[in-house]
């Protein structure tokens, strides 16, 4: 089948470049003429593990090509899937839905014959009903069908994510474009994946509340970890102890600075500001955007506490600035909060990060960038660590104390051996772990 992705980002490209390996032709569309350039020169412009490898392979196999002309992707398309951005506006924390009117609009302006209009991005629900009537305003509606088909991709794990899903959910309203959905996932329902076929609406729904439940289960273990470090109890054990519950899962509940990502921070603002317009406010989402603002301020004076009370005039290595590992995306991440507050308290500041470097540098002036995880602890009075790369959890630990002026270890991810860094002369400061380590 020929599919035409509008947005050659994050989500539009690793969507695209699956369903190519699945056998379709799909044709990636974005206004980013350098982009566009730099993907035809097989060059990828996000870090994913394994995506490099999928877009040139199906790149030589003809099943993947990218342009700037909408006119040339649309043209025979049996579905176009809608894949660009829906940040957060600055003022009200709502979906910013401009880019994916602009895309309806220019959907409009190429369909040729009947097409399903799949929109991928996460839109606010009922966002399907003006996409809809947009291309309505053009195109007789018994040419087009309008779906919900939202991404639960994660970062550093998308191709899996993409091709080995917990679910498919799809949001139709008629036979034919059902038809054409099913078709397009057929390798995954043949594989025994689980399709979700749904209203529309519930679709756009299920999208905020499964991101927003898990945002919750983060900042409820951060809750339950501050509480820890005050009763002398051990969040390590707690989050196992009740991850065992199937009920509950293990999967989101491990303690740290806060969440960030380009997912979780802006579909719980959405989600919240949706729901006062609807006049149906949830309490628990408000409450949660305003902890897990908090907590990220909260970690940085916990590396001021370590250092003795002030971090003027001391030098601070921080290890791992991208919001989680296996990518180098920056957006909201908690290192953007936590390396500001230390450098307003005197702190000068060296980083270092596997694959987020080239993207803070701009978000983070008066910085020092290194590129090596010794080099950053070197001289340094304190160590931070931010974001669990698995590079770090192999340091040479006798070999990070002797690099460091001082042995104070602030671990905001917990993945030292207590025993072993206290057995080293650390002061080790942990997440959570009252009895064990210094909250």
């Amino acid at each position: 089948m020929r599919i035409a992705m509008i947005g050659a980002g994050y989500v539009g490209l690793v969507s695209g470049a699956c369903l190519a390996d699945f056998g379709h032709e799909v044709v990636c569309v974005d206004t980013d003429e350098r982009k566009i350039e730099a993907l035809r020169a097989g060059r990828v412009p996000i870090y994913e593990p394994g995506i490099s490898e999928l877009v040139l392979s199906n790149q030589s196999a003809r099943r993947l090509s990218f342009t700037t002309s909408l006119a040339e992707a649309g043209r025979g398309a049996r579905a176009i899937f809608i894949a660009v951005g829906t940040p957060s506006l600055a003022e009200v924390g709502s979906a910013d839905m401009r880019y994916v009117h602009d895309a309806a609009r220019a959907i409009a302006k190429v369909i040729d014959d009947f097409a399903v209009v799949v929109v991928k991005s996460t839109v606010p629900i009922g966002a399907g009903d003006e996409v809809e009537r947009i291309i309505a305003e053009t195109v007789p509606r018994d040419r087009f069908s309008v779906v919900s088909n939202p991404e639960f991709l994660r970062e550093g794990a998308a191709i899996e994510d993409f091709k080995q899903p917990d679910r498919v959910v799809v949001g139709v309203g008629d036979d034919r474009a059902g038809a054409v959905m099913r078709d397009i996932y057929q390798p995954i329902n043949a594989a025994g994946g689980q399709m979700v076929y749904t209203s529309r609406r519930s679709s756009e729904m299920i999208k905020y509340a499964a991101n927003v439940f898990l945002a919750m289960k983060v900042t409820f273990i951060n809750e339950i970890a501050d509480l820890c470090e005050r009763l002398d109890a051990d969040v390590v054990d707690v989050s196992r102890g009740i991850g065992l519950d199937d009920r509950i899962g293990a999967k989101f509940l491990n303690p740290g600075p806060g969440f960030g990502g380009s997912c979780f921070p802006k579909d719980t603002l959405a989600l919240s500001r949706l729901a006062i317009e609807a006049k149906a406010p949830i309490r628990l989402v408000e409450t949660l955007v305003d902890v897990n603002d908090k907590r990220k301020v909260a970690m940085a004076a916990k590396v001021v506490k370590a250092c003795g009370g002030s971090v003027a005039g001391k030098r601070i290595a921080v290890l791992g600035l991208t919001y989680k590992p296996k990518t180098d995306d920056m957006r909201d991440a908690p290192s953007l909060v936590i390396i500001p507050e230390l450098q307003a308290g005197g702190a000068a500041v060296v980083a270092y990060d596997p694959e987020g470097a080239k993207m803070a540098r701009d978000m983070l002036p008066g910085v020092e960038f290194v590129d090596n995880a010794y080099a950053c602890l070197e001289g340094a009075d304190a160590a931070v660590v931010i974001t669990e790369w698995d590079e770090f959890r192999a340091l040479d630990l006798e070999r990070v104390k002797a690099a460091l002026a001082k042995p104070v270890m602030v671990d905001m991810r917990n993945i030292y051996p207590i025993k072993r860094m206290k057995a080293l002369g650390f002061r080790y400061v942990c997440v959570g772990r009252g009895f064990n380590g210094e909250g």
